[in-house]
């Protein structure tokens, strides 16, 4: 079983704007994360990206993008996330577990893409369904289940 860390996690109040990171969160099942503006009753309730990935690009570019500039819920640290896969289930700290419902998105001119003219989520961002709700913290545990 694969585990790794959560090194982030970012909410926005709406759709369409980057996120802010904030040292904890509650995650409601069914919904996503409180207070994050694309919670609701649907398919992509929480998005993950590698943080291998952010840091990649970072490189590569000579950027220095931080946590939720690619508007992404939650920064996963140790973990091939594209790996899990469509249906398969990470558990975050000791209560909440999401299940991938996607794995990419269609690409269009995101905020992200006009501010930093690089995306990751229509590529690599998994897109995942609250199945168990909780608490969560920064540098909590993540397993692949």
């Amino acid at each position: 079983m694969a585990t790794g860390t959560l090194y982030s996690i970012c909410i926005a109040p709406e759709r369409g704007q980057l996120k802010k990171e904030v040292s904890q969160a509650r995650v409601i099942k069914d919904q996503g994360i409180e207070n994050d503006g694309h919670a609701g009753p649907w398919g992509r309730q929480v998005t993950c990206l590698n943080l291998a990935s952010v840091n990649k690009v970072n490189e590569e570019r000579n950027m220095n993008v931080g946590p939720g500039e690619y508007a992404e819920n939650l920064l996963i640290d140790g973990i091939d996330l594209v790996a899990v896969g469509e249906g398969g289930r990470l558990k975050i700290g000791s209560d909440v577990v999401l299940e991938v419902s996607q794995i990419g998105k269609e690409d269009h001119p995101s905020v992200v893409t006009r501010t930093l003219g690089v995306t990751l989520l229509p590529y690599e961002g998994l897109f995942c369904r609250v199945i168990e709700g909780g608490e969560i913290r920064k540098g909590d545990l993540v397993e692949v289940i």
